[in-house]
């Protein structure tokens, strides 16, 4: 898997857990425990796209 096929997955991921995240908090019974720790994990993620892509950039 090319480096950018694997941005765009995590891209991808990143926009799903950011769907996740909105649902949970327009819900009158929101898990703020669940959404902190969707948060956490969106950010993981959006760190790895962030090193990849500038990896990316540093090889070219």
């Amino acid at each position: 898997m090319s480096t950018a096929d694997h941005v765009a997955q995590l891209t991808e991921k990143h926009h799903r857990i950011e769907e996740k995240i909105e649902n949970e908090m327009a819900s009158p019974s929101a898990d703020h425990v669940h959404i902190s720790e969707l948060k956490r994990k969106k950010l993981k993620i959006k760190e790895k796209i962030s090193l990849l892509s500038a990896e990316g950039e540093v090889t070219h």
